[in-house]
């Protein structure tokens, strides 16, 4: 069995600010804790992007430092509110591809894990151009075994319209790929939502997660009735968390966790048991 992390959209600013009013950095930092608490022995984790709002080189750093001292196994991906260059320069040893996009490869075990960089300078449209998709080719031609793709954008309108409207352009183009390796391709996971979402594209699993700054509310967006949906882009201050993945030949299931969960916990069979002898007494009576 596989275990992967997924975080997605960490939003990192440089100290001492703040952003929405929340601080990013300690709640990466609650976020890396809890996952040392309940997940050391996890394979890997896997941050796919918008890693700092502003794209500033001391976000990067800062976010370098605090998972270098957690001991926790990581890759970087970046999103569009990323800094390509100022990413690459602060974290040196981030997967980078010939053509210089943040785009890598590692194998766990029977798993490829396969990295993309679908940022647009200038833009929060996600795209996959031909030489990145040059390199997943053949990625996937170089490699053998179940293959699980991570990338920032998603490749599927989800009936949130703004956000939609800034998903993976080029969504055929990569399904064009992935398509001659079809019962290879496990997983996709991706970030950019800022929501907990699972689901089907093209046939295969795909889920994202929550940020872990803010979130993107659901009011008002999601709309079935034909109605125009709200094109303003409505954050909320809603628990934060991540993802864990299992994976290994049969299947992949795909739990998420909020962070701060102050749920009291108990054993289910204790008041099970419990409530079985108040009705054979209330029986009895």
């Amino acid at each position: 069995m596989i275990k992967i992390v997924h975080l997605s959209d960490t939003h990192l600013v440089a100290e001492p600010h703040r952003l929405y009013g929340l601080d990013p950095r300690e709640r990466l930092a609650m976020t890396i804790a809890d996952i040392r608490a309940h997940h050391d022995d996890v394979d890997l984790c896997v941050v796919t992007g918008d890693l700092a709002h502003w794209g500033e080189a001391e976000a990067y750093a800062a976010l370098a430092d605090q998972w270098a001292t957690s001991g926790l196994p990581v890759v970087f991906l970046i999103g569009n509110h990323d800094d390509r260059e100022a990413f690459k320069a602060a974290v040196p040893t981030a997967f980078v591809d010939a053509d210089g996009f943040v785009q890598g490869a590692r194998r766990i075990g029977d798993l490829v894990c396969l990295f993309l960089d679908t940022v647009t300078p200038g833009s929060h449209v996600g795209t996959f151009c031909e030489r990145r998709r040059a390199w997943l080719a053949r990625s996937l031609a170089e490699t053998s075994g179940d293959v699980a793709i991570f990338l920032h954008h998603p490749p599927l309108p989800v009936g949130v319209a703004p956000m939609d409207a800034i998903a993976l352009v080029d969504a055929d183009a990569l399904a064009a790929v992935l398509e001659p390796h079809r019962a290879r391709i496990r997983h996709l996971f991706f970030g950019h939502l800022h929501r907990p979402i699972a689901g089907t594209w093209r046939g295969w699993s795909v889920s994202g997660v929550r940020g872990l700054n803010h979130q993107l509310a659901l009011d008002g967006h999601l709309r079935v009735d034909g109605r125009a949906a709200s094109h303003d882009i409505v954050g909320s201050r809603e628990a934060f968390g991540y993802a864990v993945a299992l994976i290994d030949a049969g299947s992949t299931v795909v739990h998420f966790v909020d962070v701060l969960d102050e749920g009291a916990r108990f054993s289910l069979v204790a008041e099970e048991t419990a409530g079985r002898a108040y009705a054979l007494d209330m029986s009895a009576e």
